[in-house]
């Protein structure tokens, strides 16, 4: 028998985590925050209740969990259904085969090989990702990215890893920098009583030292496992992408069908109905609401783009949809407030389109979007199971018990080490309870009173409460976002959670040194 330890199963840790959270109730005294009628804690209002320890109910938080996390479950089945779609059309595959072949003809420019055409693509990839989650707090919405950039990153000749890295934690970061990000500098500033969006010039040093330091962390890591592929920490987990990648070996495409121009014309049609019935989009950024004419650009570039690449091919059609729902996906986010349920449904349309394009009877589109359910079916169930974390926590009575701990222990520690205790309780806060907006209303109100009486600025405070919520969003096992984009790129957690926390650590040290000038040189809105 071998004794070589085995990684045990996501389910099987978060499931660990869920009794653990059980067994504190057992210890840790219960105890509540008065709310006022907006949900913020009343200071100086904790006070001890009834405990309430958790034993079988354990189960039933499992159902809980499930109902609270149900968006991003949902949210997954559905992507993973579109996307199988499309995967059995084949346009991603043959689409990312013909960019490797563009990469490798731009190798001979000097500049770029000197610098390295993959190089130079993860950067570029990198940095409109971090933007993303900087400006509009892009969180969700990359498990929609996972399934295109974990089979790029293996084409390149890295691992299922360095896809996320490229997306996910480039998001994440960006989210930590948070220029404008509506989710955790929007709503802490408001509830410290702060000028929206203030202080915008040190969070964007910040931002741009954060993204530089996760681009340079993936290259490094990229390149070692391109040059040693044995020192890739999916090196064998990673065989499915990689009989994926190896099933498609030339760019061998099929012309367009009757059924491929019939969607054109559909699609087409429905932008020109966008464009006339919205020809104005309100798109608003860090508290600036701008009136472009988005969808009168989208529509005619879309029909010109659309009639040359299906006269070229069905799959270059294909590929024009995607990046098409891409663009959506941005004027939907940023214009129109979309969330999980309506990207969810763009991407599922998507997947129709798609397979009606490629001729697909419509019944055979369906078999494959429930194949595509069904392959995800895991990663949505582990989702549902990582929510139950919170729940044992909350109905166990012992969230604001530890949070008003944390605070007491640090209130007499001088200024650098209440800060730093208060970036350590918002990281430690972090792990459960992953909702940025929801610990925000939680901790900000008491945390702007405490930053008070300690002569720290309120935007000290909400600093510390911005990389608190982001960098620990890339580990929690609470995190559905987290747990969802692990599933679908097939990274059991154990394995993620030894790769990145070393990272993590690193990043929340920079993360204090750059919260300390904050108390020492006056800065522009601190």
């Amino acid at each position: 028998m071998s004794s070589k330890f085995k990684i045990p199963h996501t389910f099987t840790i978060v499931f660990c985590i869920v009794i653990a959270c059980a067994v504190l109730t057992w210890f840790v005294p219960a105890g509540e925050y008065a709310r006022d009628a907006a949900g913020n804690v009343v200071e100086g209002s904790y006070h001890q209740v009834d405990s309430n320890p958790q034993t079988w109910q354990i189960f039933t938080a499992f159902f809980a969990g499930f109902q609270k996390t149900a968006n991003i479950i949902v949210f997954i089945l559905m992507i993973g259904g579109a996307f199988w779609i499309l995967n059995c059309t084949e346009a991603v595959s043959k689409g990312i085969y013909s960019f490797l072949n563009f990469t490798q003809k731009l190798q001979k420019f000097g500049p770029l090989q000197k610098i390295g055409v993959n190089n130079l693509v993860i950067i570029l990839i990198m940095l409109l990702f971090s933007a993303f989650g900087a400006i509009f707090g892009m969180s969700e919405e990359t498990l929609a990215f996972i399934a295109i950039f974990v089979p790029l990153a293996i084409s390149m000749g890295y691992d299922s890893i360095t896809g996320v890295l490229m997306c996910y934690v480039a998001a994440h970061v960006g989210f930590a920098g948070a220029l404008f990000n509506p989710f955790t500098i929007g709503i802490a500033q408001g509830l410290s009583g702060l000028q929206p969006f203030s202080g915008l010039g040190y969070r964007l040093l910040c931002w741009v030292l954060l993204t530089t330091l996760a681009i340079i962390f993936t290259l490094w890591y990229a390149n070692r496992v391109k040059k040693h592929p044995e020192k890739s920490f999916m090196h064998d987990a990673d065989g499915f992408w990689r009989e994926k990648v190896m099933q498609q070996t030339d760019d061998q495409r099929q012309k367009s069908t009757l059924a491929t121009w019939i969607v054109f014309g559909v699609v087409s049609v429905l932008l020109i109905f966008l464009a006339i019935r919205y020809p104005h989009t309100d798109i608003t950024i860090g508290g600036r609401q701008s009136q472009l004419l988005l969808f009168p650009i989208v529509a005619p570039l879309f029909i010109l783009w659309g009639f040359f690449s299906a006269r070229k091919s069905v799959h270059s059609y294909i590929m024009t949809l995607l990046f098409l729902t891409i663009v959506m996906l941005i004027v939907g986010v940023l214009g129109y407030g979309w969330y999980v349920g309506e990207i969810a449904a763009l991407f599922f349309a998507m997947g129709l389109a798609a397979g009606f394009a490629f001729n697909t009877r419509f019944d055979q589109i369906i078999r494959q979007f429930l194949d595509g359910c069904k392959d995800m079916l895991t990663a949505a169930l582990v989702v549902g199971i990582a929510g139950g974390i919170i729940i044992v926590l909350q109905e166990g009575h012992i969230v604001d018990t530890l949070l008003y701990g944390s605070s007491t222990a640090v209130a007499h520690s001088g200024k650098e080490g209440a800060l730093g205790g208060m970036y350590l309780i918002q990281n430690l806060l972090n792990l459960i309870i992953p909702s940025g907006s929801a610990k925000a209303a939680l901790t900000i109100p008491m945390m702007a009173e405490f930053s008070d009486l300690i002569g720290i600025s309120r935007q000290t405070n909400v600093l510390a409460f911005q990389f608190g919520d982001g960098f620990t969003n890339m580990i929690t096992p609470t995190s559905g976002v987290l747990i969802g984009v692990l599933g679908i790129a097939r990274i059991p957690y154990a394995k993620w959670a030894k790769f990145i926390l070393p990272f993590i650590i690193f990043l929340i040290i920079v993360g204090f040194l750059l919260l300390l000038p904050t108390i020492y040189i006056p800065l522009t809105g601190f």
